[in-house]
């Protein structure tokens, strides 16, 4: 992936498509030669700009026809399967966002049905994870976030403060905060602790184990720990972490250190189809929790939640007051401006689906997932995903290591990709990174259909590499 792009310099920008040829400029068409067709006018014979603004305009049909045709290469959403990302949503709720495309979410004074919409989301949300809501003292908070980064990027911030405070108060050191979590976390948790200058303590995963060993974890924690992380659907194997056998033994230790639950992947999972699993709120040292709305959330890319347990998990002074958009109004996010669209189509999912709705569609993830789990193996694979409600609606394979194959992980995935199918091949995190596997995550349109054509031909791309002469397949890999 490239999120941060380096600028090319003008050497760059005039070097020849081809080594050796000059850049080839083809004559722009005289005037008798034009039409108003898009492939008939001059843009259709000229490079799309690429470094440089244009000094003219461009007629807006032709600059929608040159940018579909640019994007035409990109691979087909429905058939990445390496993504937890929602390609699926109603055509009403498509059309309640496009309608507030225009709506800065921010601007709550100018919008206050939109930000009130927020505030039933994350009352919605907050109950659902188990927030305390029983007595007056009570009071959950949350806020929306772009998606799960932002989300840990805040939930360190008020672990980190709420721990500097506590050092402040007792007269003692508060320059070396650290965090302890799973060597296997999403990257974005690696970036809050660089960025806030915390250091990281790790549970390193084993060849057997991909997920936080609790004991491990607890014995990391000293004076300076601001917080663990426990994750409820790990990126790798989708696995759920022991976070209630983490919160029992820091309560039988006596030991205060909060929690952090990153239920990024498995927090509109886990509440439908493993409702009895304590991982959340019940658990009196889980703290703040994260969750994606546009994964299992089953809103498009853009939206996230943070929920922490108390106002008195969330120091104030993170807090900002405002009011130069013309009410007074109170903030906490690491960027400013964004739509409300994702926020509104969080808020159709959860009224449209309801309850009921969200429990048969995890379930029928669940099966799905189950049902591609079984097949794979009766393929030969080796299974290392949990099933049933053990674990997300992923399935997480590798090769079987007893049969001595020519082609690795890496080369079954470039197989299917031409197909089509965006199947990831990757190493396990650290500590266990010479494990090769592959993983299919199950998403509301992947049907049962969807992943009978995804099994045929996994089925043939492997008796098409078992097929391949040796050097051929070396070729193949390469």
């Amino acid at each position: 992936m490239v999120h941060l792009a380096a600028v090319p310099n003008d050497s760059h920008v005039n070097k020849p498509l081809v080594e050796g040829m000059e850049k080839i400029r083809i004559d722009r068409p005289n005037e008798d030669e034009l039409t108003s067709s898009v492939y008939g006018s001059r843009f259709a014979a000229e490079e799309l700009p690429s470094h440089e603004m244009p000094e003219g305009e461009m007629p807006k049909e032709i600059a929608y026809r040159a940018i579909r045709d640019h994007l035409s290469l990109d691979g087909n959403p429905m058939l990445n399967l390496a993504s937890f990302v929602t390609t699926y949503m109603e055509d009403e709720a498509e059309k309640l966002m496009t309608e507030s495309l225009s709506k800065n979410f921010i601007d709550y004074e100018e919008y206050p049905q939109s930000a009130d919409i927020q505030n039933r989301c994350v009352s919605m949300i907050a109950r659902l994870f188990n927030a305390p809501t029983d007595s007056d003292d009570s009071q959950a908070m949350g806020t929306s976030t772009v998606g799960s980064s932002e989300a840990i990027m805040l939930g360190t911030l008020a672990m980190k403060k709420r721990w500097q405070n506590k050092r402040k108060a007792a007269g003692k050191d508060h320059s070396k905060p650290n965090i302890v979590m799973n060597a296997a976390v999403q990257v974005c948790w690696e970036k809050a602790a660089r960025y806030f200058e915390v250091e990281e303590r790790y549970v390193y995963c084993t060849q057997d184990r991909y997920v936080i060993d609790p004991e491990e974890a607890v014995n990391l924690v000293d004076e300076n720990t601001i917080g663990i992380c426990a994750i409820i659907g790990t990126t790798y194997t989708g696995e759920y972490e022991d976070v209630k056998a983490i919160n029992d033994l820091l309560v039988k230790k006596n030991i205060d250190c909060p929690i952090h639950v990153d239920a990024a992947s498995g927090g509109f999972v886990v509440p439908f189809v493993n409702p009895g699993l304590e991982w959340d709120f019940r658990l009196e040292k889980v703290v703040s929790i994260n969750v994606s709305g546009h994964k299992y959330g089953l809103v498009y890319p853009g939206v996230g939640w943070v929920v922490w347990r108390s106002h008195e998990d969330l120091p104030t002074e993170l807090i900002f007051n405002i009011n130069y958009l013309g009410a007074d109004q109170a903030s906490f996010t690491l960027n400013f401006s964004k739509g409300a669209s994702q926020v509104i189509a969080q808020y159709y999912q959860m009224i449209r689906l309801g309850k009921l709705g969200y429990r048969s569609i995890m379930m029928n993830l669940t099966r799905t997932a189950d049902y591609l789990a079984a097949c794979l193996k009766q393929l030969g694979f080796s299974i290392l995903s949990k099933g049933g409600v053990e674990g997300l609606p992923l399935v997480a394979f590798r090769l079987d290591p007893k049969k001595k194959h020519r082609y690795d992980e890496f080369t079954v995935a470039h197989q299917l990709r031409e197909r089509g199918w965006i199947v990831p091949a990757y190493t396990m995190a650290p500590h266990s990174e010479k494990l090769k596997l592959m993983r299919v995550v199950v998403r509301e349109d992947f049907s049962r259909s969807r992943c009978d054509q995804l099994v045929n031909d996994v089925k043939l791309a492997v008796q098409t590499l078992d097929g391949m002469d040796d050097k051929r397949l070396k070729e193949h890999t390469e």
